[in-house]
């Protein structure tokens, strides 16, 4: 989108150099917002919508495994995200009573759960266990649902002693086997696809995805680098592991992966202020509001220079500007001050550039065919190296050498 000309009465307010500048960038031509040359774009399954559900982490692993599937075997799958909520539910409000309610009940989750939930129960294919088919839709919404089984949970933990039928078995999961089969739909024991019948763990053994092949990789330094570790987020409440890279070596890792046909599922923050919506819906940016001038005056990253800071914010998150590339210890402190979380959970299944030549992944959300991309989404190589939390994809996507040095065959 075309961003706003400078107000003469800002340019008014500022010291002689700076008012020079100002008039220079009045003079410039109108920008025409985000314009993207794509490098690579891999095969991908179609857009999907959570709606009303905190359910992005077993849409964007589903989505994941789609792919992983197409670069396998050629096939395009469309797997029940629903069958893969109901059985982590039932897993997580397990766990949060074994613990007296220290690992919380929500609607979140991680991708751990899924590729867990694929080993233990199976895939189902989406006609079987489609979202919103208990009240009538084609998308979840959670809204009441929530409010049913959340309270449930927490009443069940408050409780001094569980009530158990005549085997000694706690009556509250059959209870909650029955809030679930209300709200999300039972689970199919057997069905037919493609003319065979299957149960849910044979139908996923017949894909012939292994989640063993899969790996968790993050970047933080609270943690020795190149060992496993848990990732202190309340939704990795299975206490899944990662490898942990120095960030320099995780970007390595995502950029050797795209570039030979790997696509991951990505983990990351997107409360910054560059996550961009409204007109720009669609956009994931860093800006560097301190960018040093450029020594090509006719470069746009040189008119940037010449900007007050003031005219930068305004530019900032309307049209593409020079990026900020932060540290490993800027990382650390976004993560230890709860600026950088668990936000969202999301695909990357390409590479682009703007027109200044900043480097963007290609994003898949799962909000439907929504924003300027219709649901694709571009972030900046500086928005994924400042806001990741944790990305899964196939082992044999790692560098040889980042392999070798995390003992992974």
């Amino acid at each position: 989108m075309n961003f706003k000309k400078f107000l003469a009465a800002s340019a008014l307010a500022l010291v002689m150099p700076c008012v020079a500048n100002a008039q220079e960038a009045e003079q410039a031509p109108e920008k025409e917002g985000w314009i993207f040359s794509e490098e690579v774009r891999l095969p991908i399954t179609s857009m999907k919508d959570q709606n009303a559900a905190g359910t992005c982490w077993c849409y964007s692993t589903l989505s994941f495994v789609e792919a992983e599937l197409l670069r396998t075997t050629g096939k395009t799958y469309d797997f029940s995200e629903m069958f893969i909520v109901w059985n982590t539910y039932m897993d997580r409000a397990q766990a949060t009573v074994r613990t007296h309610g220290d690992i919380s009940f929500s609607q979140g989750g991680s991708f751990y759960d899924v590729l867990y939930g694929i080993k233990h129960y199976g895939l189902v294919p989406d006609s079987e266990l489609p979202a919103g088919v208990k009240h009538n839709d084609t998308l979840s919404d959670f809204s009441e649902f929530s409010r049913v089984c959340d309270p449930f949970v927490e009443g069940i933990v408050k409780g001094r002693k569980l009530q158990t039928d005549a085997n000694g078995n706690p009556l509250w999961k059959e209870a909650l086997a029955g809030i679930l089969n209300a709200y999300i739909g039972e689970r199919p024991e057997t069905f037919v696809y493609e003319g065979k019948e299957y149960t849910p763990k044979s139908f996923a053994e017949a894909t012939g995805f292994n989640p063993d092949d899969y790996v968790n990789l993050a970047s933080f330094s609270h943690h020795p680098f190149y060992d496993e570790f848990i990732i202190e987020v309340q939704d990795n409440w299975r206490w899944s592991t990662a490898y942990n890279l120095p960030i320099d070596e995780l970007m390595k890792v995502m950029n050797h992966a795209i570039d030979n046909g790997y696509t991951f599922a990505w983990g990351s923050d997107v409360s910054e202020k560059g996550f961009l919506r409204g007109d720009n819906f669609g956009i994931m940016v860093l800006p560097d509001l301190d960018a040093k001038e450029n020594n090509d005056a006719a470069t746009d990253k040189a008119r940037w220079a010449g900007l007050s800071a003031e005219q930068r914010a305004k530019e900032a998150y309307s049209q593409p500007t020079p990026q900020r590339w932060v540290s490993q210890e800027e990382r650390q402190i976004a993560y230890d001050n709860y600026e950088t979380g668990d936000d969202h959970g999301m695909i990357i299944y390409g590479k682009a550039k703007d027109q200044l030549g900043n480097n963007y992944f290609i994003v898949k959300n799962s909000w439907g065919v929504t924003g300027n991309y219709d649901g694709t989404f571009y972030a900046s190589e500086a928005f994924v190296r400042y806001k990741t939390m944790n990305i899964v994809l196939h082992k044999d996507a790692l560098p040889k050498d980042i392999k070798k040095k995390l003992g992974i065959k």
